[in-house]
């Protein structure tokens, strides 16, 4: 297995974990493909009714990632959708 392909397994089955771990239903799409679930093949994770893409990168850009001081990090490209960084654990929180 390519080591990226392993290390997005990975990321996948932490999230699904973690989502257990707070109360929710969770489970990962068989070859992270979403079509496996019903979804979309984008889908990896399906955590409830919530269908999530993990992506895993060696790094983010530091002004992506939320301060200690802020619950979360809006970012917004041009003429695009404001999206929300949010550490999953406090996102399962307000779920």
């Amino acid at each position: 297995m390519h080591p990226s392909k392993a290390k997005g397994n990975r990321l996948e089955r932490e999230v699904v974990k973690i989502a257990i771990d707070s109360g929710f239903t969770a489970e990962r799409a068989y070859g992270s493909n979403g079509k496996s679930l019903g979804l979309s093949e984008d889908v990896d994770v399906k955590i409830n009714e919530y269908a999530v893409q993990c992506k895993a990168r060696k790094s983010i850009a530091d002004y992506i990632k939320p301060p200690e001081s802020c619950d979360f990090t809006v970012v917004k490209e041009n003429r695009g959708e404001p999206l929300a960084v949010i550490p999953l654990k406090r996102l399962l929180e307000l779920l």
